[in-house]
């Protein structure tokens, strides 16, 4: 029983009563000689552009296969024995010419240069009590056996000596020969032997801290895991602790400059007012840049790039002068011939140009004050001239005084007092000041009406 049998269908074979597909007739086309196969069915028979291969290269034989190599069994000798031992082994013949090359694997054969010395340089410059000749010269021996393998010498060697020991009296005795066949010591200054000289004594401590370190088991590996993450957690705080302090620094800065140009433009040197100008007023910002020229936040630094400090300092000296007296200072250096910023940044050459910067501050802070002083005697006189008896009433014009007070005073940074006092120059009235123009006529008010009611 099968699946017809369940469906109920007749026994017939598949497509017995079908017709056959015909297929259509291809086209047979011969493959060209010289085109693989798959070239042609990519390609479809048509000719390329270009000719990609040259016919005649297909029947020419390569030189290799003109050549007739074997492989013989023939002796060799090395270059870098000097006992002629022959050896065997195969080689490759190209027309049956035996290659007469040295052995290849000759060029490996490094040796080191070990110093060699005389009995007179040992009597002159290499005794020693702690080694005897003979020790010494069984152990240059075995340097230049061993290539110095100093734990193959140590082993080697037949009294009992540590490999430090070795090594240190090796590298001593090489060094004074050296030193000593030298026509100067400047000639071998540049020697390796000379320019890092062996020292037991680290040799010893790096070998034993070595040891503890590859001696710590699992857990004294966590702590000191623990330890250095501990270590990094107190570095990044103290960090950030001191970014948090130079911000606040400053902040304080640029609160306290603020204020202290507030105080300055809030001085009255009109002519009419008798104020003095107190001096700490004008020359504050120059002792406050002078304390605050080394930022808090590298005094407490050991070791920090000078070119950053220099910024910082200059900084934090233009923040507490303000901006337009900082500009003013920067304008006088370039007057000067003095570059803003040093083209080596030392030390001294740092401290010099803030110094100069220090000077320049206070030689404006000084101006400005002159200034004041000069506008304050200048109010002074013109109220002299108007109240002396038996004089004629001079009349105020904003040209006589005004102008040349705001050329000067701008020139040094001193207009931000100058239009208060054109201000109250102009408002205030002296007494007989005269009209400039003719009085106007009296005029009479006019009676209001008022309305009664009836």
């Amino acid at each position: 029983m099968d699946a017809k049998d369940i469906l109920g269908l007749p026994k017939i074979p598949f497509g017995t009563n079908q017709e056959k597909k015909t297929r259509p007739p291809k086209d047979s086309q011969r493959k060209p000689d010289g085109v693989s196969r798959e070239v042609y069915a990519l390609t479809g028979g048509l000719a390329p552009l270009m000719p990609s291969f040259d016919p005649s290269h297909l029947k020419r034989k390569s030189q290799a296969e003109k050549e007739k190599i074997t492989w013989q069994w023939l002796a060799f000798t090395s270059s870098a024995r000097k006992d002629n031992l022959q050896l065997y082994h195969w080689v490759k013949v190209v027309n049956g010419i035996p290659p007469t090359d040295d052995y290849s694997f000759a060029k490996y054969n490094k040796s080191v240069g070990v110093v060699k010395y005389t009995d007179e340089e040992y009597e002159k410059y290499l005794n020693d009590p702690k080694w005897t000749k003979e020790e010494t010269d069984q152990l240059f021996d075995l340097c230049d056996r061993f290539d110095l393998r100093f734990i193959v010498i140590a082993d080697r060697f037949p009294s009992k000596r540590s490999v430090e020991e070795l090594k240190n009296r090796y590298y001593a005795v090489s060094r004074a020969i050296v030193v000593a066949r030298a026509a100067s010591p400047g000639e071998v200054s540049g020697h390796h032997l000379v320019k890092d000289p062996y020292s037991i004594q680290h040799e010893i401590d790096r070998k034993r801290a070595l040891s503890m370190v590859l001696s710590q088991t699992k857990h004294q590996e966590r702590k000191d895991a623990e330890v250095l993450a501990e270590a990094k957690r107190i570095i990044e705080s103290r960090i950030i602790a001191k970014e948090a302090e130079a911000a606040e620094l400053a902040k304080a800065t640029y609160a306290s400059a603020d204020s202290n140009e507030r105080g300055m433009t809030l001085i009255d040197v009109s002519p009419s007012s008798d104020t003095n100008i107190p001096s700490s007023a004008v020359v504050a910002s120059t002792t406050f840049a002078d304390i605050t020229s080394t930022p808090a936040s590298l005094r407490m630094l050991r070791v920090f790039l000078r070119t950053n400090a220099f910024d910082q300092m200059v900084q934090v000296a233009n923040t507490t002068a303000g901006l337009r007296t900082s500009k003013r200072v920067e304008q006088t250096i370039e007057e000067l011939g003095v570059n803003l910023k040093p083209k080596v940044f030392t030390k001294a050459v740092c401290a010099e140009h803030l110094e100069l910067r220090r000077e320049i501050l206070t030689l404006l802070n000084l101006q400005k004050q002159l200034q004041y002083k000069e506008a304050e005697a200048s109010s002074h006189r013109e109220g002299s001239y108007s109240e002396t008896p038996g004089t004629p009433k001079r009349s105020y014009r904003p040209g006589d005084y005004d102008q040349q007070f705001l050329t000067d005073s701008a020139s040094f940074g001193g207009a931000r007092c100058v239009p208060n006092l054109v201000k109250r120059d102009h408002k205030r009235k002296g007494p007989g000041r005269p009209s400039d123009g003719p009085p106007s006529p009296t005029q009479h008010k006019r009676i209001r009406k008022m309305k009664v009611e009836t």
